[in-house]
């Protein structure tokens, strides 16, 4: 099968190409290296069943994908991470809706199966927990995060009305915290900032008091996920991630311990609009994909801090 995936220059997006090419497809990764870097694929890129193509999907599509014979489209290309997604924010929502609106048009002129890397922004700050796929979220649309919330939302509806109104085959992700190898060292998410703090012997900085909770779902978990919901017959959406929830202070505790960092923890504000509480309830993806995360925090941990530890030079 030949398989888009755009984005896959990134963290998420560098590993589900490397499993589908594992898996015998051909896979072609559009990218423009805003946040993915060339370095996650460069396995690959003497491979015969892999190409890479520089391109921003704010802009219109290369006409020779739709001669390509692109059977099934992954769209997973947007900052996802605050630092980045809000250093540009104008960017972020052309990404977003730009990026979606043209990988639709692609993908009713082939006929391939699209699938929307969404997020679980679009609960925004939850006052439901855990959150279910029929909650319709809390977002604040004119606060700095909602560049990002609000674009990944409207890109769900512009992805269900263009399969109402064009029978296009999609799928919707709400992808929860990831981790793993081949996050940026400066990814500016909690679990790269503290294993990096810990290994540079810096304090781990912590916003707020630390009580508020996350679920860290271990990459090869989401992208099995992924593929799963890809090749399903429901179009979501579908939340993917790991509904064991921590504390930050708690992640913070087992990042030191697994580091052997002697670094401290220091307080610093809570951010605006931070969510207090993220944890997806994966009951529809239990019972209608057959999918629940495999690997715990501690070991997805111990299979990560080794990646950063080269990444800055401590081996």
């Amino acid at each position: 099968m030949k398989i888009l995936v755009t984005g896959g220059l990134g963290f998420i997006g560098s590993h589900l190409v490397t499993r589908l090419l594992q898996e015998g497809h051909w896979v072609i990764c559009l990218d423009n290296g805003y946040t993915g870097r060339q370095l996650n694929v460069q396995a690959h890129l003497d491979n015969p069943a892999f190409q890479l193509i520089w391109h921003d999907v704010a802009d219109p599509l290369p006409p020779a994908l739709a001669e390509a014979g692109i059977q099934q489209i992954y769209h997973l290309a947007c900052p996802a991470s605050p630092p980045h997604y809000q250093a540009d924010p104008i960017r972020t929502i052309r990404t977003s809706l730009w990026g979606t609106y043209h990988l639709l048009q692609l993908a009713q002129k082939t006929g391939a199966r699209f699938l929307l890397a969404s997020t679980s922004e679009v609960y925004g700050d939850p006052q439901v927990h855990p959150q279910p796929e029929d909650y319709w979220g809390h977002v604040n649309p004119i606060g700095p995060r909602a560049c990002y919330d609000e674009s990944k939302r409207l890109a769900e509806t512009l992805t269900f009305d263009w399969q109402r109104q064009y029978q296009t085959e999609i799928r919707v992700a709400r992808i929860f915290n990831t981790y793993g190898p081949a996050m940026r060292e400066d990814d500016g998410r909690v679990v790269s900032n503290f294993i990096v703090q810990a290994l540079r012997g810096d304090p781990l900085t912590v916003y707020g008091d630390g009580s508020q909770t996350r679920s860290f779902c271990y990459i090869s978990d989401l992208v099995e996920g992924l593929i799963r919901l890809m090749n399903s017959p429901y179009p979501g959406p579908f939340n993917l991630g790991n509904p064991e929830e921590f504390t930050i202070l708690e992640l913070a505790q087992q990042v030191l311990a697994l580091t052997g960092s002697p670094s401290p923890i220091v307080y610093r504000p809570l951010p605006t609009d931070d969510p207090r509480q993220r944890q997806p309830d994966i009951g529809k993806a239990r019972a209608l994909l057959g999918w629940e995360p495999r690997i715990p925090l501690q070991v997805g941990l111990q299979q990560t801090i080794p990646y950063f530890r080269q990444r800055l030079g401590l081996d």
